[in-house]
């Protein structure tokens, strides 16, 4: 595709910009702060797609492209690269997590009990106009468990497996410190199972969602349910240089499970999604995309080439855009094409009518 660079307008696009950064007005500390306080959700999001955990950082990004995700995440991807890497954490187990949430909708009664957690799934979706007109809305004070859930829970898929209850999965056994990295390797097909959930990890919400909603509507093979859905806090546990492993902190992890009908074996096969952040319809989504993945031919939407390359939201969000940029040649050139043909046609008086005919009408 041939396209030229803007030329001789370096005054204007300087003058553009100002335009845009006088919309938004003048970012602080205090600005961002507020975004990082008032948006937890967004934020996670934006830290998810990113494959950053920053929430500072994701709240400047927001403020500084006044809200304009696909902006946000170069913003952020792009600073993230110029960050050196300075260790490599310890792989996080679902047991090991501090769950805040965990339900199954395959299983009523689960080892550990199920969870409800911080959600808006069973409330009444009113739009709290008072807000408006009174000044405020506190929260309800929550009322204490009797008897609270242990901070830790053991994993259903564990379970499940002591029970002989999912597909057995090949896994190929990797060093902790020779993980493929999507962000510095190229990502080929077929595609590594590293290189997949992290290109799921980090894909665009509403791509994941779009697909994953047409998988479940019957394009795809298998009909999901949640088999785990975790919203928790992972420790971040990373070695010393002198040896010794200690935690650095906690980050928010959300993670799904979805199991479809008894294969032919008459087991439950497994597709899993995990993300930074709290983003419930992203994990459950993706996990939807991972079990359709197995049984889909590669050209098909629900294969794996497929929904990898077209839920990464910088590249298309970047190809979409670019087409904004001066396509004089390519356009100037089917219209030479078009008006050459024309005046072709026009050489017979056939067909020169038959030209006119087709344009009165």
């Amino acid at each position: 595709m041939a396209y030229v660079a803007a030329r001789g307008g370096e005054k204007a696009i300087q003058q553009a910009e100002r335009l845009y950064r006088e919309q938004m007005g003048r970012i602080d500390r205090d600005r961002v702060a507020g975004i990082e306080a008032a948006l937890p959700s967004l934020i996670d999001r934006v830290m998810g797609e990113a494959s950053l955990y920053a929430p500072e950082l994701a709240a400047l990004a927001l403020a500084q492209s006044g809200g304009d995700l696909y902006e946000t995440l170069l913003l952020l991807r792009a600073w993230r690269t110029t960050q050196p890497r300075l260790g490599i954490a310890e792989p996080v187990l679902p047991d090991q997590t501090f769950t805040h949430r965990r339900i199954s909708a395959a299983f009523k009664d689960i080892p550990g009990g199920q969870i409800l957690g911080p959600t808006l799934d069973y409330s009444h979706r009113i739009l709290a106009t008072e807000v408006l007109e009174q000044g405020g809305m506190s929260p309800e004070p929550v009322t204490p468990a009797d008897k609270p859930a242990p901070s830790r829970q053991p994993s259903l898929a564990s379970w499940q497996k002591q029970q002989g209850l999912l597909a057995e999965v090949t896994r190929e056994e990797v060093d902790k410190h020779d993980i493929p990295d999507v962000t510095r390797e190229p990502l080929l097909f077929p595609a590594k199972r590293a290189h997949t959930l992290q290109s799921l990890a980090r894909a665009d919400t509403g791509g994941v969602l779009a697909l994953g909603y047409a998988a479940m509507r019957g394009y795809g093979q298998a009909h999901p349910t949640v088999n785990e859905l975790r919203l928790s806090q992972a420790e971040l546990r990373v070695t010393h240089p002198k040896g010794t492993v200690f935690s650095a902190g906690r980050v928010k992890t959300s993670q799904a499970e979805m199991v479809s009908k008894l294969d032919a074996d008459g087991k439950l096969p497994l597709g899993f999604c995990a993300t930074f952040g709290w983003n419930e319809v992203k994990v459950i989504a993706g996990a939807t995309l991972d079990l359709n993945s197995s049984t889909a031919t590669s050209d098909s939407p629900m294969g794996e080439e497929f929904f990898l390359y077209h839920t990464e939201a910088v590249e298309s969000s970047g190809f979409c855009i670019h087409f904004k940029l001066p396509h004089y040649v390519t356009f100037q050139s089917a219209l030479d094409a078009l008006r050459g043909a024309r005046a072709e046609r026009e050489k017979t008086p056939d067909a020169s009518q038959a030209v006119r005919e087709e344009e009165d009408a």
